[in-house]
């Protein structure tokens, strides 16, 4: 017998064993919505919080809709907006990212950066924080606004990719998303930010997750008259191959709202039973959070809202198995039956 006749099969069923390996628990009972609250004392707003759910739709707020973490002790500004929360590619480790900002105490003038936080059980977590002015001052020095910034894992560099939208002091330069890849304990970035996305009329908000073969990239868009003039506004999307590629605007809206109520924060995640993926959106007008379903993130359903108790701003959603359900429960409190 002649083994080389099975090394690629050999290789095939390692290559389906690391793959199984990286993902997480099938496990999957479960979710958590990373969020900060738009109700209540306005300065005590902007700090990180907690909820979970059983179906994605019924929502209970861990810790009784107080903060996971002050915002003190991990931003520069003593707030935090916007927060992403990502699993890791192994399934064991989790990251947040948030916008460094406090509007209750600085109004919406310049913020400096973002802060990026770690965890291997959703409960203790390591942080730190970017001033990107400051860190990089030969291309940054002038960046005015450094919004909500989001990770994702980059299979072709093996890193994990961190993006924001930017925009500078001379404001004519438009909403601007640049990246820069983590260092390896997820406390900066390993180099300067570049440039990721530059959509025809700016963007903010970006959400990128992979499907079918291709990165699809959520994000506030609008439409501009021929004097520059915003006309309308809602949920976008434009699509690649790569990452890093040139990235594909269609200029549709894909919220049901789209020039007659403003949304923002769009997040995508998928289902845990695989039938499609839920879009969210922070109507933040009228202080209600909806969401649309879709099969293959192009077309979506009526939108519906939340059933939830607490009045979340900007968040995301991971999906969790059982025990880490019942980790962050022991931890801040059974809400689930």
């Amino acid at each position: 017998m002649k083994i080389y006749h099975y090394i690629p099969l050999l290789i095939i069923c390692l290559a389906w064993v690391k793959a199984e390996a990286q993902q997480p628990s099938r496990d999957l009972t479960g979710y958590l919505f990373t969020y900060f609250e738009g109700s209540g004392k306005w300065t005590e707003q902007e700090q990180l919080r907690f909820a979970v759910s059983n179906d994605a739709v019924n929502w209970h707020a861990l810790n009784s809709n107080r903060p996971i973490i002050a915002s003190d002790s991990i931003s520069e500004t003593g707030g935090i907006r916007d927060p992403h929360i990502l699993r890791s590619e192994e399934g064991n480790t989790f990251y947040i990212v948030a916008t460094d900002m406090n509007v209750a105490k600085n109004g919406w003038g310049n913020n400096p950066g973002i802060v990026m936080m770690k965890s291997d059980n959703l409960i203790d977590w390591t942080s730190s924080h970017i001033n990107l002015a400051q860190a990089y001052p030969n291309g940054f020095a002038d960046a005015y606004w450094v919004w909500a910034p989001q990770t994702i894992y980059d299979p072709s560099a093996k890193k994990y990719m961190v993006y924001f939208t930017l925009r500078r002091e001379d404001k004519s330069q438009g909403l601007v998303t640049y990246y820069a890849y983590a260092n390896d304990d997820f406390t900066g970035f390993e180099s300067e930010p570049k440039e990721l996305f530059n959509a025809h009329f700016g963007s903010i908000d970006n959400d990128i997750i992979y499907h079918n073969g291709q990165y699809h990239l959520f994000y506030k868009g609008n439409t501009k008259d021929s004097e520059g003039k915003e006309i309308k506004n809602g949920i976008q999307k434009a699509t690649c191959k790569t990452l890093h590629g040139a990235w594909k605007e269609d200029f549709k809206y894909l919220d049901s709202y789209a020039g007659v109520t403003p949304v923002e924060g769009s997040a995508v995640f998928p289902l845990n039973d695989g039938s499609g993926f839920v879009l969210m959106y922070d109507i933040y007008t009228s202080g209600r959070y909806e969401y649309q379903i879709s099969k293959d993130l192009d077309s979506f359903s009526e939108p519906k809202p939340f059933n939830k108790d607490f009045n979340p701003r900007h968040g995301t959603v991971i999906s969790l198995t059982d025990s880490e359900l019942t980790r962050l429960q022991e931890k801040w409190g059974y809400v689930l039956k």
